[in-house]
C-alpha cells in the first residue's frame, strides 16, 4: 500500500538522467503494491529551488511527464553527491491527483519536500495549529502537515541538523507512517522514520563494509518520558513543546571507501537489483545520511533496546521479481507452486525418518504442547489458511483452536490469557490489523508465532518465535503460493506437535506421504490450465458465481471465491455446502453459476446430498472432483479431476483450479491481473 524509494549517491557521480532513471525503475518495482498516482523530487538548475514532478495514474504517465521536462531538469548534468526521493500513493486522504500526489512540499519554494506510507490519525490537530501560524494548505491529504511541521520548526530553530529537526516533528504525529524527507537547506542529505510501516536501506559501496552493524545513538531523554506529554493536544500557550534536544553528534564510520549509494524503499523488491546488504528500520528509529555517512538515532533508549542494527544479505534474486516467459507476476506465481511447496517442505521434512523439525519455534514446542488453545489470527487469505489446517491442528494437537479475523478480534477485545498461543499469519508481516492484533495478544502474555513469507517484517521481529514459509518473492496482489506455503507451513507444525503420540502415527504416516507426492500433483493439477479456461470462457460475462464444499474443502470456497472478487470484480460467495438448505438454496436455478468441491473424504456423502439437491433445483454445476470418480462425475455440468491425497491435504489440489479459474476469467474481463482496482498487496493501514 503506497510505495516509497529514495536514492542517494555520495561521491558517486551520475547524470540527473540516470537519478531520475533510477527512482522511476524504483516506483515501477513497487507497482505491484497498488497505487494511483506517483511523484519525484530531485535537485533542479536552479538551486534554491527543488523539481518536484507528480502525475495521477501510471509510473508510466509520470516517466513521459519527466522526459517533457528534461530542459528544466538538466538531465546531462553531473552531481557526485544528491538526493532523489520518489512515491507511489494509493489514495486514502484526497482523491487521486497531481496535487495529492507525493512528494508533499512545505511552500511553494520546496524548502522541505517528504514521501509517506500509512495514515496519521491527529492530522486535523496538526493542520489547524498550522493553519494559525499562518501555513495555507494546497491538498487534501494528511502528509501534506508533516512538511509543514518540519518547516516550521526549521524557522523557530534554524540551528537544528536535518535529523533533529525530524525527530522533532514525529513526536507531534500519531498513527502509522513510513517519511522520507529531501531538503534545499540540508543538500546531499535525507532522512527517513518509520513507525508502524514498514521501510529499509539498501547500502552499495565499490569495497566491503568495514562491519555489519551500524550503532543506534541514543538521545538523553528520559525514558520514563510519557510521549503524549510533548503531543500538540493538551496546550494552552497555542505554540509547539519540543522534546529536549540530544547532544550527541556522534557518527559512525561504516565503510573503508567514501563512496556510497543508499537506496530507501519501502519493500526489498525495489533494492535488489542494485545491492542486497540492507537495513531494516524498528519502529521510531530515525536514519540520517549526512556527508555520506549513515546513523541511526533513537530518543531515548528503554530497557532491552539493542545497541546497533544489523546489516543482512537479502536472500532474494533479481529474477525472482521478474515475470519470466509469463504474461503475468500471478500467472508466474501459480505455476510456481510445485517449487515453492518443496521450499517450504525442504530442510525440516525428512521423508525417510518422517522427522519434521521447525527451527524456529523448537525450543518453544514443549510450552506450546502445555498450552491451554491455539489461536489462529489473520486477514484475507492467511485467514482462509487459518480455516484450512484448523481440522488437522485439532486433530493432531487435540488441543482447542480458535480461528479469528484479525480487525475483528481486535474490535471484540477478545479475552487472551498467558497460556494461549497466538498464531500470526501474514504474507508481507506487516498487515496492520495483524499485527496490532499481534501487540495486543503480546501485551497479554500469551506466546507469539509468527507465520510469514518476508525476513525481517514487522510480525518476523515482534514474534517470539515462528516459521518462515519460504515462497519465494510475491509480487501478484493476489496471493496464490503463499496460500499453499503456509497450508503446508501449518501442517507442518501438526505434525511435530504429535511426533510423540503412538495413536497418531498411523495418520502422521498417511500425510507425511501426501506430502511427498505433493509436489507431482500439483504439477498434473496445473495440466488441467486449457480446461480452466474454456470453463472461464463460459463465466466471464456472469455477474455472479457460487462455490460450495464442506470440511476441509471449505476454506477453498473461501478463498475461490475470494481470488474471483479480487481479480475478475464478479460477486463470488464461498458457501457451506451444509447451509444450503437454510437460505443459498434459493438462488439455485439453471441461470446461477454454480461450483461444488465433492472429494472422497469423511464429508463425501453429505456433499453428494448437496450436490443432488442444486441438479433437483435445474443447477448446472461445475464439479472439482477426484480423477477416475464417475459417481460424483454423473451429476456435473462441467468436470475438473484432480489427484486424491491425503484428505487434509486435497484442499491444497483444489485451491489451484480456483485460482486459474479466476486468472483466466479476470484475463477474459480486461482486468488488471497483477493490480486488481483499489487493492493493495501490503495492506499497512487498518
Amino acid at each position: 500500500m503506497c510505495g516509497i524509494f529514495a536514492y542517494l549517491n555520495y561521491l558517486t557521480p551520475k547524470k540527473r538522467s540516470e537519478i531520475l532513471e533510477l527512482l522511476v525503475n524504483g516506483l515501477k518495482r513497487l507497482e505491484y503494491r497498488g497505487y494511483d498516482s506517483a511523484g519525484v523530487a530531485i535537485d533542479s538548475k536552479d538551486e534554491n529551488v527543488m523539481a518536484v514532478i507528480k502525475k495521477s495514474g501510471k509510473v508510466k504517465h509520470l516517466e513521459d511527464e519527466i522526459k517533457n521536462r528534461s530542459s528544466e531538469l538538466d538531465v546531462d548534468a553531473v552531481s557526485d553527491i544528491h538526493c532523489g526521493i520518489a512515491h507511489t500513493r494509493w489514495a486514502t486522504h484526497g482523491v487521486p491527483n497531481a496535487v495529492n500526489a507525493h512528494p508533499q512540499r512545505s511552500d511553494k519554494k520546496h524548502s522541505f519536500v517528504v514521501v509517506h506510507n500509512g495514515i496519521l490519525t491527529n492530522y486535523k490537530e496538526v493542520k489547524v495549529f498550522l493553519e494559525k501560524k499562518g501555513y495555507n494548505f494546497e491538498s487534501e491529504t494528511d502528509t501534506e502537515v508533516i512538511a509543514k511541521l518540519v518547516h516550521h520548526i526549521y524557522e523557530k530553530h534554524p540551528n537544528y541538523s536535518f535529523r533533529e529537526l525530524v525527530e522533532q516533528t514525529i513526536q507531534q504525529l500519531e498513527g502509522a507512517f513510513a517519511l522520507c524527507f529531501k531538503s534545499k537547506y540540508f543538500p546531499g542529505e535525507t532522512v527517513a522514520t518509520r513507525r508502524g510501516s514498514p521501510l529499509l536501506v539498501g547500502i552499495k559501496t565499490k569495497k566491503r563494509l568495514a562491519t555489519d552493524h551500524v550503532p543506534i545513538v541514543y538521545g538523553k531523554g528520559d525514558s520514563e518520558t510519557n510521549h503524549s506529554d510533548h503531543r500538540l493536544h493538551g496546550r494552552t500557550n497555542g505554540d509547539l513543546e519540543l522534546l529536549p534536544r540530544s547532544d550527541s553528534t556522534t557518527e559512525f564510520e561504516v565503510l573503508e571507501d567514501k563512496q556510497v549509494e543508499y537506496f530507501f524503499a519501502s519493500d526489498a523488491s525495489a533494492i535488489i537489483e542494485h545491492t542486497n546488504r540492507v537495513i531494516y528500520f524498528e519502529d521510531d528509529d530515525v536514519a540520517a545520511v549526512r556527508n555520506g555517512i549513515l546513523s541511526i538515532h533513537r530518543l531515548r533508549r528503554l530497557g532491552d533496546d539493542p545497541q546497533s542494527r544489523e546489516i543482512t544479505t537479502l536472500k532474494m534474486e533479481l529474477q525472482q521479481i521478474m515475470k519470466g516467459n509469463y504474461d503475468y507476476f500471478m500467472q508466474k506465481e501459480i505455476f510456481e507452486q510445485p517449487e515453492s511447496v518443496v521450499n517450504t517442505m525442504r530442510g525440516r521434512l525428512n521423508f525417510e525418518t518422517g522427522c519434521v523439525t521447525l527451527g524456529g519455534i523448537k525450543e518453544y514446542v514443549p510450552e506450546i504442547k502445555r498450552c491451554r488453545r491455539l489461536m489462529l489470527i489473520g486477514c484475507g487469505t492467511s485467514y482462509h489458511s487459518a480455516i484450512a489446517t484448523r481440522q488437522i491442528l485439532e486433530e493432531l494437537t487435540e488441543l482447542p483452536v480458535m480461528v479469528e479475523l484479525a480487525s475483528d478480534f481486535l474490535d471484540r477485545l477478545t479475552p487472551v490469557f498467558r497460556d494461549d498461543v497466538c498464531f500470526f499469519i501474514s504474507q508481507s508481516g506487516e498487515t496492520a490489523d495483524t499485527l496490532m492484533a499481534l501487540r495486543y495478544c503480546k501485551n497479554k502474555g500469551a506466546l507469539i508465532v509468527g507465520i510469514t513469507n518476508t525476513v525481517g517484517s514487522s510480525i518476523c521481529r515482534e514474534s517470539h518465535c515462528g516459521v518462515h514459509i519460504n515462497a519465494g518473492p510475491e509480487i501478484g496482489v493476489a496471493s496464490t503460493k503463499a496460500y499453499t506455503s503456509q497450508f503446508i507451513a501449518l501442517v507442518m507444525f501438526a505434525l511435530v506437535m504429535s511426533e510423540d503420540r503412538l495413536s497418531q502415527q498411523k495418520r502422521r504416516g498417511e500425510i507425511i506421504e501426501g506430502l511427498k507426492n505433493l509436489q507431482d500433483q500439483i504439477k498434473a493439477v496445473l495440466k488441467l490450465d486449457s480446461q480452466v479456461k474454456n470453463i472461464a470462457e463460459d463465466l466471464y460475462k456472469k455477474k455472479s458465481l457460487l462455490i460450495m464444499g464442506r470440511g476441509y474443502n471449505f476454506a477453498t470456497c473461501l478463498e475461490g471465491a475470494l481470488k474471483v472478487k479480487e481479480l475478475t470484480y464478479m460477486h463470488s460467495e464461498g458457501i457451506m455446502a451444509g447451509e444450503l438448505k437454510h437460505g443459498p438454496l434459493a438462488l439455485i436455478d439453471e441461470t446461477m453459476p454454480v461450483m461444488m468441491i465433492v472429494t472422497r473424504d469423511p464429508v463425501y456423502d453429505k456433499c453428494m446430498n448437496a450436490l443432488q439437491q442444486v441438479t433437483a433445483r435445474e443447477g448446472r454445476p461445475i464439479l472439482i472432483c477426484e480423477e477416475g470418480d464417475e459417481e460424483t462425475m454423473a451429476f456435473g455440468y462441467k468436470c475438473l479431476q484432480v489427484p486424491r491425497t491425503v484428505d487434509c491435504l486435497q484442499g491444497i489440489l483444489t485451491v489451484i483450479p480456483m485460482q486459474l479459474l479466476s486468472f483466466h476469467t479476470a484475463v477474459l474481463r480486461g482486468c488488471n491481473v497483477d493490480c486488481p482496482r483499489n487493492l493493495a498487496k501490503s495492506v499497512t493501514v487498518e
